[in-house]
């Protein structure tokens, strides 16, 4: 744990992704009201010139990479910018210089664009947002990709999911810095979750499913995890949908590659893992919340699926330091 000021810089260019950039620094500036002078944050640029996030934000820097001084932690944050051409070689090349006096190289959802090409993370486990995954794991093979994961550190190389993951890293982060009991008090000053139960895909598969779907399937992915504790058979979906319940069955495996029932119970135990770990609420709770029909019928699903009990995986994947606190309750997660 440090007793010192951690000096911090974000990198941005042409085409950043806001949130990737704002998310971190909002989590630091937090630390530092809770904990003054536990970072010191600043923005750069490769030329110190002012720079445009993909929303359109106007950015201006503290200044250039090269006289940024003495770091002990960059961040390089994802965004459509970064995968136009000769952008990402130019930055990989600032990296490469810098490296050797950082502590920790963070990359932030697409960010691996930058890192990669640098060869720092070669060998090395890492993620990215879970749509570029392929790609990435295509284009540059020698980094041991895992799409799943909402962080990753292997080593001085630190890389998340996509956008909103750069606040779980930038928990991370606080508490491997100052502890968990700073990175508790950030999570509920932002309210989100110190530690999201699972990975990305759990985040993703809704959006995955409604990207592939057809105009007469394109709300049944949000209605779905909107209303998991009412009937979604496949007969109640079909209805929903307006087809019948063979042409639904059939459709629905043809483009997702799985039964309606399966995916209705990856959406209920993701749903149950969320509950499980940010509620105190009782098993029966949590499997009528869901709309698993019995108890019983919840905890076979969950330990078929996970391996463990709903209790074994309350208990085990809890933060420590939360529940010895007794506040059982996390803050609600945002969308």
């Amino acid at each position: 744990m440090s007793d010192r000021t951690i000096h911090v810089a974000l990198l941005g260019y042409d085409g950043v992704q806001t949130l990737d950039l704002s998310g971190p620094l909002d989590a630091f500036s937090s630390a530092n009201a809770l904990r003054p002078g536990a970072y010191a944050t600043i923005v750069v640029s490769l030329d110190g010139a002012p720079f445009a996030s993909h929303a359109g934000l106007r950015i201006t820097p503290d200044g250039t990479l090269r006289d940024a001084g003495r770091l002990d932690t960059l961040i390089l944050p994802g965004g459509e910018g970064l995968r136009l051409p000769g952008v990402a070689d130019r930055i990989a090349a600032g990296l490469r210089r810098t490296a050797p006096g950082l502590r920790r190289i963070v990359s932030v959802c697409t960010g691996i664009y930058g890192l990669a090409p640098s060869g720092l993370a070669d060998g090395r486990r890492a993620t990215t947002h879970w749509s570029f995954a392929a790609d990435v794991a295509a284009r540059f093979p020698a980094i041991r990709l895992e799409p799943d994961a909402i962080f990753i550190k292997d080593g001085p190389i630190y890389t998340s999911a996509g956008v909103t993951a750069s606040i779980d890293l930038a928990l991370a982060l606080i508490e491997e810095d100052f502890g968990p009991r700073l990175a508790l008090a950030v999570a509920r000053d932002l309210v989100v979750y110190l530690k999201r139960s699972g990975g990305q895909r759990q985040y993703s598969e809704p959006l995955r499913f409604q990207a592939r779907a057809g105009h007469r399937f394109a709300d049944l992915a949000a209605w779905m995890v909107d209303h998991l504790d009412q009937d979604l058979t496949v007969e109640a979906l079909a209805a929903h949908t307006g087809v019948s319940p063979r042409q639904f069955n059939r459709r629905f495996k043809a483009v997702f590659g799985a039964s309606p029932a399966h995916h209705v119970e990856t959406l209920r135990l993701d749903a149950a893992r969320d509950h499980l770990l940010g509620s105190a609420a009782s098993i029966g709770r949590i499997a009528d919340a869901v709309g698993f029909r019995s108890d019983d019928a919840f905890r076979r699903a969950f330990d078929r699926r996970f391996g463990l009990s709903p209790s074994d995986y309350r208990q085990r994947f809890t933060p420590i330091h939360a529940a010895k606190s007794g506040d059982r309750h996390a803050p609600a997660q945002p969308h």
